[in-house]
């Protein structure tokens, strides 16, 4: 019999982790961070980390595990959201993975597999100079000549993903795009309560701002001058998060602080649609379309136990 997981996912800003430490405190469990910017130490403010307080004595695992100057990368953390996962099955207790990063969710919920081609540096060099020379929407128009399918799929400035790419393409002949469909199979490892948080759009676009004001209250602007003034490269994965890469180009001298508050405002609502389009594509979500904490966790407990109880009957 399949062990149980249950899974708490939606867009940015919608109140996943206060929903889930509620769900966690009623149902003995303990919570997996399915979020690709949580993972970085000294990264608090911008990635909206969960602080002591705010965890109420539930283990979070996944969260502080490696320096921002690390690679890290989702076959990674498939591997170790499935050790962590079984850890907390073997205490008697139930995981749940929350997060807004969709592959990391996909990863670690389903058969996928990461046997895809590894990487050449030269090409990634030769990539990431072009990129300085001409731009980020040069290197993407590169994407959408051999697979306009990835092109559509990835945003112009993700730089890396948008080099993973081609690079795939360079080394296999085959599209990125075909490599990942064929990788990945909906079959599920665990026995799964899929729940999705979802608000209205003026809202949630609400909601977004506010957190981005305060995260400049709390220290944005300083956070992110720490990062850069330990060496902290504005090119490195760590540095693409939304909320870093926007103050880096203010502290660089790019853009007014005006200007990269407006932008991550903006760049966090684009996110924000994009994680709902992708999340929408999974029919085993159920979707709770409201932001009151007390009414989301009785539904999922009760769902949930609904759920578990087909299974030992």
């Amino acid at each position: 019999m399949k062990k149980p997981l249950l899974v708490i996912t939606g867009p940015t800003a919608t109140g996943k982790t206060d929903l889930a430490v509620q769900v966690a405190l009623k149902l003995h469990g303990e919570i997996v961070s399915a979020d690709s910017m949580l993972v970085y130490q000294g990264m608090n403010i911008g990635t909206a980390k969960p602080d002591i307080e705010a965890r109420q004595g539930i283990p979070h695992h996944l969260i502080d595990i490696i320096a921002p100057g690390e690679a890290y990368n989702v076959a990674q953390y498939q591997q170790d959201a499935e050790t962590v996962i079984a850890n907390i099955h073997n205490s008697n207790k139930l995981p749940i993975l929350v997060g807004g990063t969709g592959l990391y969710i996909r990863a670690v919920i389903d058969k996928y597999n990461f046997n895809v081609p590894g990487e050449d540096r030269e090409l990634r060099r030769l990539l990431q100079n072009k990129v300085q020379e001409q731009g980020h929407e040069w290197l993407h128009q590169q994407l959408n000549a051999v697979d306009p399918v990835a092109a559509a799929k990835i945003h112009p400035h993700n730089v890396r993903r948008v080099i993973r790419a081609i690079e795939v393409y360079q080394l296999t002949g085959k599209r990125f795009s075909d490599v990942q469909q064929a990788s990945y199979q909906n079959n599920a490892k665990y026995h799964l309560s899929l729940f999705g948080l979802d608000l209205p759009r003026e809202i949630l676009y609400r909601r977004i701002e506010l957190r981005v004001d305060k995260m400049l209250q709390m220290g944005l602007v300083e956070e992110v001058q720490g990062l850069m003034q330990v060496g902290i490269n504005r090119q490195a994965t760590a540095m693409q998060g939304l909320g870093y890469k926007e103050i880096a180009a203010y502290l660089d001298g790019e853009i007014s602080l005006a200007q990269a508050v407006e932008l991550l405002k903006r760049n966090t609502r684009r996110y924000a649609k994009r994680q709902f389009t992708w999340f929408k594509r999974d029919p085993r979500i159920c979707w709770l379309e409201t932001n009151n904490v007390e009414i989301n966790s009785q539904k999922i407990i009760k769902l949930w136990q609904e759920n578990i109880a087909t299974v030992l009957k």
